[in-house]
């Protein structure tokens, strides 16, 4: 039995959360004012056209992604790929395409907020006359490709599948509203013009194409039980709602039918929440006040999935700017093997690693193991395993709040970085752990990345955060290498392989000796590289990789220095960029996962107070809908960079489980770190 969208659907009060300040100190907000609004207010004066990158919620299927501002619009959506040319793009120029279901003349929510366990948006209106309830979700339902095989998957079918359908439904809860809808696609970027023609014998259904675009992009349909007007490149509706009135509208992509009437679209809905829940049911989850911010960073990993290749996006959107009104604006709609293995990590550590099996395979498709072929493996891959990502820029477009340039494509795809070896091989054995075996079609493929790691860690590099500037000798790249030759003859012992095992052991003492000599300074701090003081936020991940044990005189002095001295009001940033060559001009802001690493770093050299701290701290910056972006800037709490992203709530995930599982080993034991 199906159960209604909501029996009894009642205004939701606002929470009041506990939220902590720059100096530690915690107050009660129970004024109905988002802290972080109020933390963006002296950057962002209310005249700005763009809401502040915090502001968005995320939706997905697993296929395709969209972002959703506070007032109701969609502002960014890319299909059918999330790399594919946006139809509605917004948050790059205001007149880039939107899709906007809300009451008319009021643009501030009461509430919003995820359906518990699910990547599903609720927001509560209040007008002046009436109360409604929109509820927006990228449909999920049962696996529907019965009669012919899928063209687009590759990977091993699931009980659920993505219905490309963007479906939103209104009950008026109380009084009366007036709801407007406006949908205006600007496909290709908005490089292209848009057609709407009705589809269907009434003002029920339309479709919209697009013309003048640089390749053929999708047809979209609109189907609702509104009475839909087209009005040049947008689709209208306007209706008064009174109480008990239910509404829908569902914009389509694929043969997949769309609802026809308001019960198909709850039944739709109710699927979606069932999907989601029995999935995020699969992990496993502490009891703890944090449970929360855990399981909305796992839905929100598992939404940056690819699920037709296994590929796992680093972040949903491109050009979001690191630095308000700058230059480091990059796409980053692809799937880097360090994000996606640091992720796995994640997911690994709640239970949840059958997204792993899926990423391997990816892996063996991009190499070419499934075919024969070899291929070295990249940095970074499109979300098809396309190799070449060329980089462009889109002069037509004004950038979020005037940052530019947009980047389509990311120029990064063929640059040389040592660590990918090491951060695949890492997570493959941290899932082998569990099974004790190597899969006999992922062994070559491993083998050849503990070949390229012996071929490669002697030579310069351009590092984990891919500097533009002249390769160096990054002391991370190093430290990943030995990881790809201490995990290879791991992995090689557990496959048999005792030679390759013995052999592999010996390079990777040589690295670490090498990294021992070379990489230290006269402190005995880890520097960034080489023969320069410089310190790197990614010495981090030294103890967390288990490179030196955590009570080392090095990994302490390194946690403390980079703790003290890499800081920006408390938070990390990745290097100081006057003292690294990335190839830039301007600041940037910190970087969420290099503070998330000092979580963890802190507790692994006991510090656990000073982490926990942090940790409140960081958590207390969480958008309100408990997402991060790459960056926050430390003065105003301000979320930077492309959104939401994978790298950063995936540290949330390490760092969180950290702390718990430290404070648990205080009072009951040995302390079980977050993974290894």
């Amino acid at each position: 039995m199906t159960p209604p969208e909501d029996a009894a659907v009642t205004a939701l009060p606002i929470d009041n959360a506990t939220h902590i300040d720059a100096a530690g100190s915690t107050h009660s907000d129970a004024t109905g004012i988002d802290p972080e609004a109020k933390a963006f207010s002296p950057a962002t004066p209310s005249h700005n056209a763009f809401p502040p990158i915090g502001d968005y919620a995320f939706l997905s299927d697993t296929e395709t992604n969209c972002l959703i501002a506070r007032n109701g619009s969609v502002e960014w959506m890319c299909v059918p790929r999330p790399d594919s040319p946006s139809v509605f793009g917004a948050v790059l120029d205001r007149s880039a395409g939107h899709f906007r279901l809300a009451p008319y003349g009021v643009n501030v929510p009461v509430d919003r907020r995820y359906l518990p366990g699910s990547l599903m948006v609720e927001t509560t209106w209040q007008t002046d006359t009436g109360w409604i309830v929109v509820r927006d979700a990228l449909v999920m339902g049962p696996w529907h490709d019965h009669e012919r095989r899928s063209t687009t998957h590759r990977r091993t079918p699931t009980d659920w599948d993505a219905e490309h359908i963007l479906l939103r439904t209104v009950r008026c809860v109380s009084g009366t509203v007036e709801l407007a809808l406006s949908c205006e696609p600007a496909f290709d970027y908005h490089r292209g013009k848009t057609v709407w023609e009705y589809s269907g014998p009434a003002y029920g259904e339309a479709i919209a194409t697009g013309s003048g675009t640089t390749a053929p992009g999708p047809t979209l349909k609109l189907t609702t039980d509104l009475r839909l007007g087209l009005e040049g490149r947008e689709a209208r509706a306007r209706t008064r709602l009174v109480e008990g009135d239910s509404k829908f509208v569902a914009l389509s992509w694929s043969r997949q039918p769309a609802p026809q009437n308001y019960e198909e679209a709850a039944q739709k809905m109710w699927s979606t929440s069932e999907c989601w829940r029995q999935w995020i049911n699969a992990g496993t989850f502490p009891d703890h006040p944090w449970r929360t911010h855990l399981q909305r960073s796992a839905l929100t990993l598992k939404g940056l999935t690819y699920s037709p290749t296994g590929a796992l996006l680093a972040a949903a959107t491109t050009s979001l700017p690191e630095t308000p009104g700058g230059e480091r604006n990059w796409d980053y709609r692809y799937a880097w093997v360090r994000d996606s293995t640091f992720a796995l990590w994640g997911l690994y550590t709640l239970g949840l690693d059958r997204e792993a099996d899926d990423f391997f395979s990816f892996i063996a498709d991009v190499s070419g193991a499934t075919n024969g072929e070899h291929h070295p493996l990249q940095v970074m891959y499109g979300v098809g395993g396309e190799r070449t990502l060329e980089e462009e820029e889109l002069h037509h477009l004004s950038g979020y709040d005037g940052a530019r340039p947009v980047r389509i494509g990311n120029g990064a795809y063929n640059q040389a970085q040592h660590d990918i070896w090491g951060t695949m091989l890492d997570s493959v054995y941290l899932n082998t752990k569990s099974s004790e075996a190597v899969p006999e079609t992922l062994w070559p493929v491993l083998k050849a990345q503990v070949e390229e790691a012996v071929k490669n860690w002697r030579k310069p590099d351009r590092g984990i955060w891919e500097v533009r500037g002249e390769p160096k000798h990054f002391t991370s790249s190093k430290v990943m290498c030995w990881v790809a030759l201490d995990r290879g003859a791991r992995l090689a012992a557990l496959h048999g392989e005792k030679s390759y095992a013995k052999t592999w052991a010996g390079i990777a003492d040589e690295i670490r000796a090498d990294i021992l000599e070379h990489g230290v300074d006269e402190r005995g701090v880890f520097t960034q590289r080489y023969g320069d003081p410089a310190l790197d936020a990614s010495a981090l991940l030294i103890p967390l990789l288990r490179f030196l044990p955590s009570d080392d005189y090095r990994v302490r002095n390194t946690v403390l220095a980079i703790a003290d001295e890499l800081t920006d009001n408390g938070l990390v940033l990745r290097y100081r960029v006057e003292e690294t060559d990335d190839g830039l001009s301007g600041e940037e802001g910190t970087f969420t996962i290099c503070s998330f690493w000092l979580v963890s770093a802190l507790v692994e050299i006991g510090e656990l107070h000073r982490a926990k701290v942090l940790c409140e701290r960081l958590l207390s910056y969480s958008s309100p809908l408990k997402l991060y972006a790459e960056e926050i800037d430390a003065k105003t709490g301000q979320h930077l960079g492309n959104f939401p992203q994978a790298f950063t709530h995936l540290a949330l995930i390490n760092a969180v489980m950290h702390v718990i599982r430290a404070e648990e080993a205080a009072s009951h034991g040995t302390f079980q770190p977050a993974h290894h």
